[in-house]
Order: C-alpha cells, then structure tokens, then sequence
C-alpha cells in the first residue's frame, strides 16, 4: 500500500481524490490538510493546517497536490525536506515559481502537470504530431473553457498546448497572441491564437483548430467528470513512488516517447 497524503482535502479536487483513494486496492489514504478547523476523514488520518506537521505524524511516500501554484512551492519545499515524492496538479505557476518546483525536485521525484486527464495528454501529444505533419499551411488556434470560480486564465493545459505547438512548429513566445481586440490588422503568418471562455459549471474543454484553406480540423478533449484528473493523479502517484529525484510529467507517467 502506498501511503498518500492529499492536500486541499475539502477542495474541488481533494474531495475527488480522497475518495479515489479510499476506492484503490494499492493506496492508503494516511494524512491531508485543510483550513477547516473540523473534516471528516477517516479514523486514523492525520489532518491538519500544516503539511510539515501531517508528514511527520503520517510516515507518507506521496503527496497528491492540487492546491495552487504558491502553495505547491511551499509544499514541495517541505516534502523534499522529509523526502517525499509528490504530483501536482496545480496550475498558474510563473516561470519562478516552477524553477522553486524543479529546485525541489533535485532531491525528491515530482511529477508536475497541468492536466493529469489520460486523455488529454494524449491530446497533447496529438497536436504536436499533427502541427508537425500539416506544418506552416495551417493557422493554429487554441480555446479552453471552464467553470466561473477557476481563477486562472488561460488554463495550465491550453499554455502547454501552446508550448508542445509552438515547438513542433519551430515557433516562439513571441508568436502567441492572448488576446484581440479593435484594428488589429490580418492575422500574422506563425501566429498561435489561445483564447478563454469562463461560465457555469463547465469542468474542462481545450480546442484545437488547425485553419487551412478549404479545410478546418478540430482536435477537442471534454472532461464531464473530475474523476478523470484524480484517475490520472493517482496513476502519477504510483509511477512517482520510489523514483529518484527529479521534474517530470505526465507523458513520463504515461510513457510516451519524446520526439524534437
């Protein structure tokens, strides 16, 4: 059994996790936080406001951390002091911030991810592919929509489609356009266009749009359930455990094969 402790219990996703963990055969739920003074969790989990504290008293091997990106760092700064494996699926991280993750990460394994859904890492990787085979010939755009509470914008997985597109097509930041709006002219020839939506209580939905002339094809994950990011947080949990130090993600989790 693999001794997990879940930050944010309370949360959105801590809530999804904590009871996907009860479910698995091969993970024991030992600890997690909240800033609730009272939560019902089950005899004999530590719960409490500090994480320091938790993993004292929990003798953990994983933390599961969908919190935010401030609270990630700090909590990846107290696992790697106790060495203790961790994924994160927080986003919002600054370049900074993910450097502090990666410092973290040089004495424990960390799996970071903005998505941890199967399926959209395997969207991820077939944007790229298909950015690679269609090439310059077609326009790219990106849209993401999500539930009005998200506080980020645009989501973690629409910047890192941005990232593995911008890459297969030989692009840089400078080609990414977040926003338009008045004269802005005809749309430049490398330009990648991600674009946000924010309403009710939409779980998740990233777009790809590969604009040719004559012809539009649409690459489209839609989560209906935040059991899929917990079933993929889970899946990273067991991977990471055990594994020497560093920064991974979760085409490492999933083993896909990196191509340049």
């Amino acid at each position: 059994m693999i001794r997990t402790v879940i930050t944010g219990v309370t949360g959105r996703m801590g809530s999804t996790l904590s009871r996907l963990v009860r479910d698995a055969k091969d993970l024991e739920l030992v600890g997690a936080t909240s800033r609730q003074a009272s939560v019902s969790v089950d005899p004999g989990v530590t719960v409490g406001d500090d994480l320091g504290r938790v993993l004292d008293t929990s003798l953990a091997q994983v933390v599961i951390d969908f919190t935010s990106a401030e609270a990630s760092v700090a909590h990846a700064r107290l696992c790697a002091e106790r060495g203790v494996a961790m994924v994160i699926g927080s986003t919002g991280f600054t370049p900074e911030s993910r450097a502090e993750v990666a410092a973290s990460s040089r004495s424990i394994p960390v799996v970071l991810a903005p998505n941890t859904s199967v399926g959209v890492n395997v969207v991820i990787l077939m944007a790229a592919e298909l950015a690679r085979v269609l090439g310059d010939g077609y326009d790219v755009e990106v849209l993401e929509a999500h539930h009005r509470m998200k506080k980020d914008a645009p989501s973690g997985t629409a910047l890192k489609l941005a990232e593995v597109l911008s890459a297969a097509l030989g692009r840089g930041p400078e080609d990414l356009t977040f926003e338009r709006h008045g004269q802005i002219g005809a749309r430049p020839k490398k330009e990648i266009g991600v674009q946000t939506l924010r309403g009710g209580d939409v779980v998740g939905e990233h777009t790809v749009f590969f604009y040719g002339d004559g012809e539009r094809i649409e690459l489209t994950h839609r989560a209906t359930s935040r059991d899929q990011f917990g079933l993929g947080a889970l899946r990273a949990a067991r991977w990471v455990t055990g594994r020497s130090p560093g920064l991974h993600d979760m085409a490492d989790v999933l083993g896909f094969q990196r191509t340049s």
